[in-house]
């Protein structure tokens, strides 16, 4: 089952192209299981070393069920989450064979079901420490910094400290993202990327924090390549969810950077340095309003002059030169270009993905590496080409952006960041969409060639419209997921539009309504136990199936040419160039869900065969040239939908 790749596309042993529409499993997965790391429980991370996630995404006698309702609702692959914590907590080299069993067995399972994985090595913002997750907490104690000391200083703002239900401004959604631009996260990022040539003072165990910290991380993931190189299902890893370059390539006065879309305190580098440090700063604080991120307030930031310094004397950006008290005890700038003079993805990122992807293949030599840089810069035109290691596979992340920040569906006027404009109007919306993901794949010829291009994240936020939705499945199951229904349908149109490939974020079994999928207010999964009225019925808990449970193909003999569905007229076209010499029949994925009462197909040089039970039609070329499968839904569908969201303007 192990697949391998030809052009853009991956292709499997009988020589079928393969469509991978997947799932990230799973949002809860950053958190430990024992103690319980969901971030809304208060907690000084004093446990650090000793918690374990086993147990994540799903206890083992578990994992079938919700399996099973994976591949139901047609997705064929998995983007597996762990993290650099999970393995390696307990300290430098002292690896969690308990979690590493276990992540065995789940593979195990996985690869009893037929699909096809990719390793995540997870992040957001570094480290649970700093309102994130990752990194282990003693990456900090061995560069000399005092985790406890994070939240006091603004050094990183964390859920586990600012929640309050009763004031929904002291922690809200998004508000970990604001920790990109804080000191902990753009220190532990610059030198883990950086180190060698911005903090040549800070040293570990001999050798450069930069060095310790990719030698340590890469290793915690060559012990689960060890262990999961046996599995056909294993496609490959990624190295690291969304590198973040921290503060390479700025300015220490933070004069060149960008912060209009940091939602929470927007720090420059040297503001960040200063409070982490013991001194007191006021920083402008940022806020949604209308279409935009506005300034609302300045707050005081360290009243108390607390430092994060475990010792104050090896500060490392005071002794690297980039800053000083003078003889007025008033902190001066030394070297406002002390990061910059090289490019970050192909001085820094580039280096660290060789290094990488041969620990890897060392014990895993097949393996694909999935790399990434940020879909944002990409789009906005800063990432330049950056070379990759061979066997590469291109995989950015895409989101509407509009909607994930105003927490309800812009589906009629939205913001562009490729052209940093507003957009207004459906059809135009969804154009634009289309042209972002094009971008992206566009971009993976610049650095991969003609390989395929995944999106490793694709996300909607089901908490919309201050969770109305929930409010409203109460009265009428049906009809709650319209407006999200809406929104997910417009997303695929313009996957299926670049035949791209995709994972959806997420799916995480221990999602409820209340703190959704355990991590900092957010809320993507596309099951929740409080959706789970019927346990014996498989879609029972799934949200706005027919958002994104929709016909595709999932093998096809033959090359592409292009795959419509139209979700109002119940209507599911593909077009391709048959193989006739592929014996294995092209697989069409033609959900029930789509099409409760049935349907009727139309078919050109084709012969074609219904596999119910798998909801799987079959489809054989006759011959050699064009091949087309029309499928038509009888009746109605049974979900309201807004005549002037799907209509082209």
């Amino acid at each position: 089952m192990r697949l391998s790749i030809d052009g853009e596309w991956f292709v499997d042993e009988a020589g079928r192209k393969v469509l991978l529409r997947g799932v990230n499993l799973s949002g809860s997965s950053k958190i430990p299981t024992r103690p319980n790391g969901a971030t809304h429980l208060k907690t000084d991370f004093h446990d650090h070393t000793e918690v374990s996630f086993v147990g994540r995404p799903f206890p083992l006698e578990e994992a079938n069920e919700h399996l099973r309702r994976i591949k139901h609702w047609g997705f064929n692959a998995i983007r597996f989450l762990t993290t650099w914590e999970a393995i390696e907590h307990a300290g430098p080299g002292n690896y969690d064979l308990e979690y590493l069993d276990y992540v065995e067995e789940v593979l195990k399972i996985i690869d009893s079901f037929g699909l096809h994985v990719i390793i995540d090595p997870h992040q957001d913002v570094w480290s649970r420490m700093c309102g994130g997750d990752g990194a282990p907490g003693w990456t900090f104690e061995v560069v000399g910094i005092d985790f406890t000391k994070f939240d006091e200083t603004g050094a990183a703002t964390l859920m586990q400290h600012r929640y309050d239900p009763n004031d929904p401004k002291a922690f809200g959604p998004l508000s970990w993202s604001q920790n990109r631009v804080a000191f902990a996260s753009c220190t532990m990022w610059t030198l883990f990327f950086g180190g060698e040539k911005f903090a040549q003072s800070c040293t570990v165990s001999g050798t450069s924090a930069q060095t310790f910290l990719q030698e340590h991380f890469t290793n915690s993931l060559v012990q689960l390549a060890r262990r999961v190189r046996d599995f056909d299902c294993v496609l490959g890893f990624e190295p690291i969810n969304e590198p973040n370059q921290g503060w390479i390539g700025s300015l220490v006065d933070g004069s060149d950077s960008d912060l209009g879309e940091v939602l929470g305190h927007a720090y420059t580098p040297i503001d960040a340095m200063l409070t982490a440090s013991g001194h007191s700063r006021e920083i402008p604080f940022r806020e949604v309003k209308r279409l935009g991120i506005k300034e609302t307030r300045r707050d005081l930031i360290n009243p108390n002059r607390v430092s994060v310094w475990i010792n104050e004397s090896k500060d490392i950006w005071r002794n690297e030169g980039v800053w000083t008290i003078d003889r007025n005890e008033v902190p001066q700038i030394l070297r406002n270009e002390h990061f910059t003079g090289t490019d970050f993805y192909q001085d820094h990122l580039s280096p660290f993905l060789f290094s990488y992807a041969k620990s890897i293949r060392d014990v895993f030599p097949e393996a694909i590496i999935f790399v990434q840089a940020p879909f944002e810069p990409i789009l906005k035109g800063q990432v330049k080409e950056f070379e990759v290691p061979p066997n590469s596979v291109h995989a950015p992340h895409w989101f509407d952006v509009a909607t994930m920040g105003m927490k309800r569906f812009m589906g009629r006027a939205s913001y562009d960041i490729m052209k940093g404009t507003t957009v207004i109007g459906g059809g135009k919306i969804r154009k634009m969409f289309v042209e972002q993901q094009k971008a992206l794949k566009l971009f993976t010829k610049k650095i991969t060639g003609e390989t395929p291009t995944v999106i490793g994240e694709i996300n909607l936020c089901f908490d919309l419209d201050k969770k109305k939705a929930y409010e409203e499945f109460q009265k009428n199951p049906e009809g709650a997921w319209k407006t999200h229904i809406q929104a997910l349908n417009t997303y695929y149109q313009s996957l299926d539009k670049n035949l791209l490939h995709a994972f959806h974020w997420n799916y995480t079994p221990d999602n409820d309504n209340t703190w959704g999928d355990q991590w900092n207010l957010e809320d993507f999964s596309i099951f929740s136990k409080d959706q789970r009225t019927n346990p014996a019925h498989i879609d029972s808990g799934g949200r706005a199936l027919q958002g994104f449970c929709r016909p595709r193909f999932l093998h096809l003999a033959g090359t592409p040419h292009f795959m419509d569905f139209d979700l109002k007229g119940g209507s599911f076209h593909v077009e391709f160039e048959g193989a006739p010499t592929i014996s294995a029949p092209t697989t069409l994925y033609i959900p029930k869900v789509q099409f409760p009462s049935g349907f009727t197909i139309d078919t050109i040089n084709t012969e074609v065969e219904y596999d119910s039970e798998n909801q799987l039609l079959l489809v054989s070329p006759v011959s050699e040239g064009v091949c087309s499968v029309i499928v038509r839904r009888k009746g109605q569908l049974h979900v309201e939908l807004e005549e002037d969201e799907l209509d082209d303007d």
